[in-house]
């Protein structure tokens, strides 16, 4: 049973990424530049057809005309029609075949006798007697073998009775997805035998009464009665159960149960006992409706015998439009990020329910907004929640109770962009944890810049004026109980834009050069007695050396006399466009010493800063390799690193590596893969795209190694193995997440999934989904089969 909701797929987006100086002086020592200039092409479109239509609707198939073939046709016309000899009927998308056909037109009805066949929609039937009325689907067949297109199932029946165009009745059958391979003494691996399976493809849903599941011919599980989805689409019902074993929980029962409220709808119970811990209730809530769509998702533990007391954490979210039913009022939007827990420790005990509860900083932030042309205005309440361990305390971030922000932004005004923004914040916080008054905080900024723009070049001339007042709740220690801040900045930003056809090692290439620099003149102003609320350092990366402020927020502006200084180059493929390298290096030069500086810090006097050199290169689809590192050009030393490269040269088969330094705080290695180990022996198998795996009888190994050579320890661990049997599928994998620097939690994780049928154990897919980039599951069905590919 599926879960998913439907949703228009996000564009996959290649990662902006840069390279370092040796290749880039490679890349630029030959041929003619000319500036850049583009243009559009136009691409042909296919049209659809009626004929071609997988689905055909049932009011257009009495429409369709009526083919009947054989050896030997009497009958009467428009009455009666019989066939001897391989009589055979065709109408839109229903074939009906027998040694001995009769066709009466009156009725619709179909009589076949003696090696019958029929295909409706690529779902197809073999037997010894059919009965059937042909539109409404409406009859009877004896002694059937069927195969159904969508989940590759098959089995064997005593009887099937039709009940329309999606539903049957399989009257004591077997139901399997394990494709027969030949023989007499032939056995599916798994298999369920039922005294009547219902069918109903139009919901998707099977109901098999006193039903017995069979793994290599020993029963696994039995009930009276037993549902089984017939695709991927969701359907209420109970899921299958999970069962794990963990070293802080123990053994581990989970059994959830979906509930499709609407389409646009449903909500999923999580009852989980720990046999170490007691019983906990999870669940949560989705909603996707035009204009919005949230989540709820909450836990209730009434007495968990880790910590002696309840738990219970929650967490909601929801974005979208308000309808107010005015006219010109502008758009109005609700903003709503909610997460609470019960105590500090949920963050350790429950490390693996949601992602924002697991973390020690939970928002719950409520933000309303107004928009219309060029205004915007929002009313937001942030208030933190922070999860304190003795071993390691953080200092709580400040609450915005309440933040009020105007803002009007109007571009080509006479030539000029202008945004003048303001707000009013109200900051608050406990003074003892922060050793220092709240405050409330009142700031505006004017923006006025005149954007010069070229084909091959453009230049930006930008003067903007910074003003910052605060009310402190107490004085501040020289006594003042207000501040203020006025700082102008102005700046000026150009780059040029030139390329060539080029070619290296063979291929042909457009090549661009990309010079850019920027000046910033900001002068100095006294801020040292001011506290910090919201403002922290920006990391030093090709996304801030183009800033004029060193600082992220608004309680610090930073002095400046600096000028920066940068080139770009990239790889194009001349034929669409796609970048397969890009190359670039950049560095910040300061005239005058920067003075502004966060509580704690000294003022910078390095007049050149870090060198900044990144690359990025898709040589081809199958290479991805992505780099950005900074050295000092005084000791020649590297500062940070970031080194990351992935190679996947087909489906199922994907080695992620990644490098991570930062000098005197973290180095840290991060590998992930998924590998069929088959190919170790060189057994290769056949890609037969994504969700249908590289056959059977193949292992493949996953996991995901983070490794801190700093402290020399492994910080997170998934290894796992799955075997695709074709018709089923195992798994087993060790998960091992680290609590404390001392502590960890493991877990083992074993599954068995019967393809397209149900899953029994803990299922480790959404782990390795979440954790080794571009994982692929091998039985994911991406696109519907067409009834063309078992046309017959």
């Amino acid at each position: 049973m599926s879960r998913t909701m439907r949703e228009p797929r996000p564009v996959a987006r290649r990662p902006f990424v840069r390279t370092p100086l040796a290749v880039l002086a490679a890349l630029l020592c030959q041929g003619t530049w000319a500036q850049s200039d583009a243009a559009d092409t136009a691409s042909p479109r296919l049209k659809s057809s009626i004929q071609l239509q997988d689905k055909i609707p049932p009011l257009s198939r009495p429409e369709r005309p009526t083919f009947v073939t054989g050896d030997q046709i009497t009958g009467q016309n428009e009455l009666q029609t019989a066939v001897e000899g391989h009589g055979e009927l065709r109408r839109a998308d229903t074939v009906i075949r027998g040694d001995r056909l009769e066709y009466f037109q009156s009725t619709d009805t179909a009589k076949a006798r003696g090696n019958v066949f029929i295909n409706r929609a690529g779902n197809t039937y073999r037997g010894k007697e059919l009965e059937l009325k042909v539109d409404a689907f409406e009859g009877f067949f004896t002694e059937p073998h069927y195969e159904f297109l969508a989940t590759k199932a098959y089995g064997d029946a005593q009887r099937i009775d039709f009940v329309g165009e999606n539903n049957m009745v399989v009257q004591n059958g077997t139901y399997s997805t394990c494709r027969p391979t030949g023989g007499p003494d032939w056995m599916p691996a798994w298999l369920l035998r039922a005294d009547a399976v219902k069918l109903d493809q139009e919901n998707s849903i099977g109901v098999a009464q006193n039903g017995v599941l069979e793994f290599y011919g020993k029963p696994v599980l039995s009930a009276s009665s037993l549902s089984f989805p017939l695709s991927d689409a969701r359907k209420s019902g109970w899921l299958p159960p999970s069962v794990g074993m963990s070293s802080r929980d123990g053994l581990e029962y989970t059994q959830p149960y979906y509930w499709n409220i609407a389409p646009n709808r449903d909500a999923t119970f999580y009852p989980t006992l720990m046999s170490k811990r007691g019983l906990d209730l999870a669940g949560d809530f989705r909603y996707l409706e035009n204009g919005y769509r949230g989540q709820m998702w909450g836990n209730y533990m009434p007495s968990d015998k880790l910590r002696d007391s309840s738990r219970w954490g929650y967490a909601v979210t929801h974005n979208g439009a308000i309808d107010t039913g005015i006219t010109n009022i502008g758009a109005l939007g609700l903003g709503l990020n909610l997460n609470r827990v019960s105590d500090n420790n949920y963050w350790r005990d429950f490390n693996r329910s949601i992602p924002t509860l697991t973390q020690r900083l939970l928002p719950n932030d409520v933000s309303l907004s107004w928009s219309r042309d060029e205004f915007f205005a929002q009313f937001r309440r942030l208030k933190w929640q922070t999860l304190q361990d003795v071993t390691s305390p953080i200092t709580p971030p400040y609450d915005q109770a309440p933040k009020l922000l105007g803002r009007y932004t109007r571009n080509n005004l006479a030539g000029f962009d202008v945004m003048i923004e303001g707000d009013h914040t109200q900051f608050q916080a406990d003074p003892t944890l922060t050793n220092q008054p709240n405050t409330q905080r009142r700031y505006a900024q004017a923006v006025v810049s005149r954007p010069v723009l070229a084909p091959g070049w453009f230049i930006t001339p930008k003067l903007q004026l910074y003003r910052s007042d605060y009310s402190f709740s107490a004085p501040l220690a020289n006594g003042m109980s207000q501040a203020s801040v006025s700082v102008p900045t102005f700046s000026l930003d150009g780059g040029l834009f030139f390329e060539r056809d080029a070619s290296f090692f063979g291929r042909a290439y457009r090549q661009t050069l990309e010079p850019r620099a920027m000046y910033v003149n900001t002068p100095y102003r006294n801020q040292s007695a001011i506290p910090v609320y919201d403002t922290a350092l920006n990391d030093f990366n090709f996304a801030t050396i183009y800033t004029e402020n060193a600082f992220g927020g608004r309680d610090r502006i930073a002095d400046a006399n600096k000028l920066t200084l940068g080139v770009t180059s990239r790889l194009l493929a001349p034929e669409t466009g796609a970048e397969i390298a890009r190359f670039g290096v950049a560095q910040r030069l300061l005239f005058r010493d920067q003075l502004v500086t966060l509580p704690g810090g000294t003022p910078v006097t390095n007049r050149a800063s870090d060198l900044l050199l990144g690359a990025a290169i898709n040589w081809t689809p199958q290479w991805m390799f992505d780099s950005t590192v900074s050295v000092s050009p005084e000791s020649k030393t590297t500062n940070t690193s970031s080194i990351s490269a992935r190679y996947s040269p087909s489906n199922y088969r994907v080695i992620n590596a990644a490098y991570r330094f930062q000098r005197d705080n973290s180095e840290q290695i991060d590998i992930g893969w998924q590998w069929p180990l088959n190919d170790l022996w060189g057994d290769k198998g056949v890609d037969k795209g994504p969700g249908r795996g590289l056959g059977p009888g193949r292992w493949y190994g996953v996991g995901r190694l983070n490794y801190d050579m700093m402290n020399k320890r492994m910080v997170d661990a998934i290894v796992g193995f799955e075997y695709d049997a074709d018709c089923w599928i195992g798994r087993v994998v060790l998960d091992r997440l680290n609590t404390t620097l001392v502590t960890a939690n493991t877990r083992i994780l074993f599954q068995i999934e019967f393809v397209g049928f149900s899953r029994i154990g803990a299922s480790p897919l959404q782990t390795l989904r979440q954790s080794i980039p571009r994982y692929q599951y091998l039985r994911e069905q991406v696109t519907a089969p067409s009834r063309f590919s078992n046309y017959d």
